[in-house]
């Protein structure tokens, strides 16, 4: 069993990500998520899909980019 670096939890089904270069142990997605996921620089949202990078910012859709100025991304659908 390995113990959860966001809850504490110490779980046996407990799981490993290595991400630029440091590992990192969780009890569930959602802690990982919490951890991990980049933040929307717009709308401060936790970016769990693809998302967009733009000028070496992350934004979680082409509305917040354009919102926050970026004019060359577009949504598809």
């Amino acid at each position: 069993m390995a113990r959860c670096e966001v809850c504490g939890n110490d779980y046996y089904l407990s799981f490993q990500v290595v991400a630029a270069g440091a590992t990192h142990t969780f009890d569930s997605f959602e802690c990982a998520i919490h951890r991990l996921a980049p933040v929307c620089d717009h709308c401060r949202c936790k970016i769990v899909g693809h998302g967009i990078e733009a000028n070496h910012t992350f934004y979680c859709c082409a509305h917040c980019a354009h919102e926050a100025g970026v004019t060359t991304v577009a949504d598809r659908a």
